[in-house]
């Protein structure tokens, strides 16, 4: 069985409501990768999901107790979860750095993916911040120095490159998408699918490892409802996780 942990994809909002001279606030807890959990499940592949608050103190240190998993994908978390450890933040102790410990891992033969959104890649006002952190090494993708969210409200088309990658084809009949951030194909690395004009779908090998860049949503609002319901939805999922886990069929 593929083992697979999710970091990220969750919220806390806390909102104010003003109502003429009176006001109150309330607070509520979101997800963004239901979805995508159903479709792997549909696939028999099984995905734990660690939500954003808990990363900070919960997130393994080492490439030791990441061995424990197949496959770590990290979307829409900023790098700042993985760097500022309880230890660090409030009390200015040294504590291991998961990032590198990540690079490691997936050297090793783990299966890296990071999917896109506001905190991923580079993000809102680049406050994401991964490009300059030791994941950038392992991911198939070159980031841009600021923000690199591009919304296309209109839709963007999703293509995959003709021959390529045999993840590619798993895009046929794929719906629009509505927005991604901007990437640049690293050298050595494939193009499996565009979005518009950028790299949607990339993929490379890293030391025994592999790693994987989706630079759209794995949910609303890039990845729309009707992306969610296509057909090809579960088995772009499971085969994106199969690859990672080096089973290529």
């Amino acid at each position: 069985m593929i083992r697979v942990l999710l970091a990220g994809e969750s919220w806390t909002v806390h909102e104010i409501h003003q109502k003429g001279f009176d006001h109150f606030t309330s607070t509520s807890f979101g997800t963004g990768a239901d979805a995508f959990i159903a479709a792997a499940a549909t696939e028999s592949i099984v995905v734990e999901q660690m939500y954003g608050h808990d990363v900070a103190a919960k997130f393994p240190r080492t490439a030791d107790e990441l061995a424990e998993y197949d496959v770590i994908i990290i979307s829409d978390i900023g790098s700042n979860s993985f760097l500022l450890t309880p230890e660090t933040w409030t009390r200015g102790e040294r504590s291991e750095n998961s990032l590198r410990a990540l690079v490691e891992w997936t050297q090793r033969g783990g299966g890296l993916m990071m999917a896109g959104g506001y905190l991923s890649f580079q993000g809102i006002n680049a406050a994401a911040n991964f490009a300059r952190t030791p994941l950038a090494e392992a991911l198939p993708v070159q980031m841009l120095a600021g923000d690199d969210r591009v919304e296309t409200p209109e839709g963007s088309p999703v293509a995959a490159v003709a021959g390529g990658h045999p993840l590619g084809a798993l895009l046929a009949g794929a719906p629009d998408l509505l927005g991604y951030n901007e990437v640049a194909l690293r050298d050595g690395a494939e193009l499996v699918a565009t979005v518009g004009n950028h790299p949607l779908l990339t993929t490379h090998t890293f030391g025994a490892g592999r790693a994987l860049a989706w630079t759209s949503d794995i949910g609303p609002h890039w990845c729309p409802q009707p992306f969610l319901d296509w057909d090809g939805f579960a088995p772009l999922v499971g085969g994106m996780l199969r690859w990672l886990a080096g089973e290529d069929s």
